[in-house]
């Protein structure tokens, strides 16, 4: 079943392409033109990546992939989407920016890089909802990382995904499963999330979802081999979830102000540690 869930989920990733392109949020004109396609964040907690090789798991169109290589990195790109792995060599050529897509699921990632390994492995919001073991996923990122490596993953946050879509505002309505399951969400949704999407009806309106406690991810990351430096919930998110989540002027989505603040996104930033020396002969 594993394949016949990720074949419904790449062919729905496949047609968001053409709908995200002419989306206002993703800024394809803007980025052309020269401006990052990053939020700050990211960049504050990575800090100087020049002359870092970096991996951007699931990077959909490459706009951050590429993002990234303005500021220095030698950066590959790796997602399921043939359609988005396409555009995103398309994008490079017409900014002009050296990068490396490949089409692979990110859980074959070690096996489709064939064993290359990097300084940092980067993967941003909608990432861990598509994957069935986030287990399998921190292996993955982890057997990409070389020592001293150090692996950034910024999503929603595992209490918005098991929130109700019509959650009350300043409200996290728990409707779904919090903790990972066997079986996935089978979820039918006409369009794609992007707030300017329009009647754009997706073809492949099916998908199929996991979600991922906390707890779980951050086990998952130890027993992977990685050491947890940071870890951060965030009181945002990166597109808007609920109708009455408002845009600040960086581009987030939060509660109205006068809503308590809710875990929206986490952050979590990990190691990978330095091979330890063999011992010196006695």
């Amino acid at each position: 079943m594993r394949e016949e869930w990720f074949a419904a989920n790449r062919s729905n990733w496949d047609a968001r392409v053409p709908v995200h392109l002419k989306s206002a949020s993703y800024g394809v004109d803007a980025f052309l033109a020269g401006r990052l396609a990053l939020d700050a964040y990211d960049v504050a907690v990575l800090g100087d990546v020049r002359g870092a090789e970096l991996l951007h798991l699931q990077c959909h169109v490459g706009l951050e992939t590429l993002s990234w290589a303005r500021l220095g990195a030698r950066v590959t790109g790796l997602d399921f989407s043939p359609a988005a792995i396409a555009t995103a060599r398309d994008l490079a050529a017409q900014a002009g920016v050296a990068a490396t897509f490949v089409e692979a699921n990110v859980l074959d990632a070690p096996r489709a890089l064939g064993g290359r390994r990097f300084d940092i492995v980067y993967a941003s919001t909608g990432t861990l909802v598509w994957i069935p073991s986030v287990r399998e996923w921190m292996e993955a990122a982890s057997a990409c990382l070389r020592p001293g490596g150090r692996l950034f993953l910024r999503d929603a946050h595992p209490a918005l995904q098991a929130a109700a879509d019509a959650s009350p505002a300043g409200t996290l309505l728990i409707e779904g499963p919090y903790f990972e399951t066997a079986e996935p969400l089978r979820l039918v949704r006409e369009t794609s999330y992007v707030p300017d999407g329009g009647d754009a009806r997706l073809a492949q309106p099916v998908t199929y979802q996991w979600n991922h406690s906390l707890g779980e991810i951050v086990t998952a990351a130890v027993a992977a081999g990685l050491a947890l430096e940071r870890l951060e919930e965030l009181d945002w998110c990166a597109w808007p979830a609920f109708p009455w989540l408002e845009a600040d002027a960086e581009g987030r989505w939060r509660p109205p102000s006068e809503a308590p603040r809710l875990p929206l996104s986490f952050a979590l930033l990990a190691r990978k540690p330095a091979a330890v020396p063999d011992a010196a002969e006695p």
